[in-house]
């Protein structure tokens, strides 16, 4: 049987059956890297003598009659959690060699559960791009198109999966960097609802790996299919153990629905200040028919939804007042300056990322004041809807661009030049306030590139969209590997 697209549900079937090993599992992960991924680069840090050696343990469990919830299971880990005894530099060339003692807690998670990590996946410099390339470990390219990016900053981690390196794999997002290159790739990912998830250990490297409560950022599961994520959202959900004083399960809430004909959704693909590209726009449609053709409630307004342009500022400011937190002075003083010449009519999300990178307290107070009134009004929202369906960005993958100066990118949609990260937009539209949203592959556009969709959920309800995601998959269809 071959094993490269296999689905962790059916590989660990097969290692109960006694079909498969791990370390049969294990090897056919490693020759496809060794094979393929010199066209990808997407696993940057490889660690096959000591994943061979936890597969063999995790046989050796087997036969003693253990069955974890991954035993066995060949995975891959973003290049910014710390793994012991492996570098986690973030793609910084003045810290390449650092080399954490520590696994991050996620990673001590998977590795309880029974996975085997074959290595790490790459990231952009400082995991602050939509593309995922560093002066390190190079560039990662799209398995569907080398030429054009697979999204950042977990771009590695969905490369390795649309290109079969591993079953599974975790990453982060803070900007859209699970959804995005879920997006790009044909792959799923899921952002969970802020706080859900434990992030300790997924950090930059030198700083202390303690337990924190990120504004914005959460860590999440990356899968082939719907099913196999929410297994690993299991795994990674709950606590950390440093703050709760004890380990334990989390019990989330059961998805609200087991039927498509039941759920209430809403659609969103119009936003005030970006336009939707076309191929986005189709990806959109297709799931909003095949809800409608399962009986299920589908709308395209509704007057409880907060206003799209007041989020997508609000989310531009708290997202970029974190990005200069450790500027020199001189850079910081020389954006004030910027700052004061705007104009006070200048509404532009270009202006609403300078502001926000020279917030005071009181401005991020202020700021934060307005974020809960739009968690209340999502919590309105969803009295009523159940999801809410919406693209990740305007556009499929796009060309590789390196320029050196991410103010002077640009992103084409349908012909049209926006500042580069304008895109971002949509992914805000859940990580503002702090959301669970599901990336799910919704078709391919006409140049054959992978079109996906978010379905955003209620506030820790995350079985709800990943549920939904299970059922469009079984409508639809999900992932497909490329040629």
């Amino acid at each position: 049987m071959e094993w490269d697209f296999s689905t962790a549900e059916e590989m660990s079937a097969s290692l109960r059956a006694g079909e498969v090993t791990s370390a049969e599992l294990t090897d056919d992960a490693i020759a496809r890297i060794e094979r393929d991924d010199k066209w990808i680069n997407a696993v940057c840090v490889r660690d096959f003598d000591r994943a061979r050696a936890a597969a063999c343990r995790a046989d050796e469990a087997r036969a003693r009659g253990e069955d974890r919830p991954l035993l066995g299971i060949p995975v891959t880990v973003k290049e910014s959690y710390n793994v012991a005894g492996l570098p986690t530099n973030w793609g910084m060339p003045p810290h390449r060699d650092y080399v954490p003692t520590e696994d991050a807690v996620q990673v001590s998670r998977l590795k309880a559960a029974g996975a085997v990590v074959l290595g790490k996946t790459n990231v952009p410099f400082g995991l602050q791009d939509v593309q995922s390339f560093n002066d390190i470990y190079g560039t990662t390219n799209n398995p569907w198109d080398h030429g054009r990016t697979p999204g950042g900053s977990s771009g590695g981690s969905a490369a390795a999966l649309a290109s079969g390196f591993g079953v599974l794999s975790i990453g982060s997002d803070l900007a859209g960097s699970l959804r995005t290159p879920a997006h790009f790739c044909g792959v799923y990912a899921h952002k969970p609802t802020l706080g859900l998830v434990a992030s300790r250990g997924m950090v930059p490297p030198l700083v202390p790996a303690v337990p924190t409560d990120p504004d914005l950022a959460v860590v999440g599961p990356m899968a082939r299919t719907a099913r196999d994520l929410a297994l690993l959202l299991d795994v990674m959900a709950g606590p950390d153990p440093l703050t709760s004083g004890v380990a334990y399960d989390l019990v989330l809430p059961p998805a609200r629905h087991q039927r498509l004909r039941d759920y209430r959704v809403l659609v969103l693909d119009e936003h005030p200040l970006i336009p939707t590209g076309a191929a986005v726009r189709a990806g959109v449609n297709r799931v909003a028919d095949a809800l409608v053709d399962a009986g299920a409630r589908v709308e395209r307004h509704s007057p409880l939804l907060p206003d799209l342009g007041e989020a997508a500022t609000l989310y531009t400011q708290l997202l970029f007042s974190s990005s200069v937190a450790r500027f020199p002075v001189e850079a910081y003083e020389q954006l004030r300056t910027r700052a004061a010449g705007l104009g006070a009519d200048d509404r532009s999300l270009d202006a609403a990322r300078l502001r926000g990178m020279v917030f005071s307290h009181l401005d991020w107070m202020e700021a934060n004041s307005r974020r809960e009134l739009h968690r209340q009004s999502w919590r309105h929202l969803f009295t009523e809807w159940d999801a809410v369906v919406c693209p990740v960005t305007p556009t499929p993958a796009f060309p590789h661009d390196h320029n050196p100066d991410p103010r002077e990118r640009r992103i084409d949609i349908d012909g049209v030049e926006y500042p580069y990260f304008d895109q971002l937009v949509w992914a805000g539209l859940a990580t503002m306030p702090g959301l669970p949203a599901t990336a799910i592959p919704a078709g391919r556009s006409p140049e054959g590139l992978p079109v996906g969709v978010q379905l955003i959920g209620p506030m820790f309800e995350d079985r709800t969209p990943l549920r939904l995601a299970d059922l469009l998959e079984q409508r639809i269809g999900g992932f497909r590997a490329p040629k």
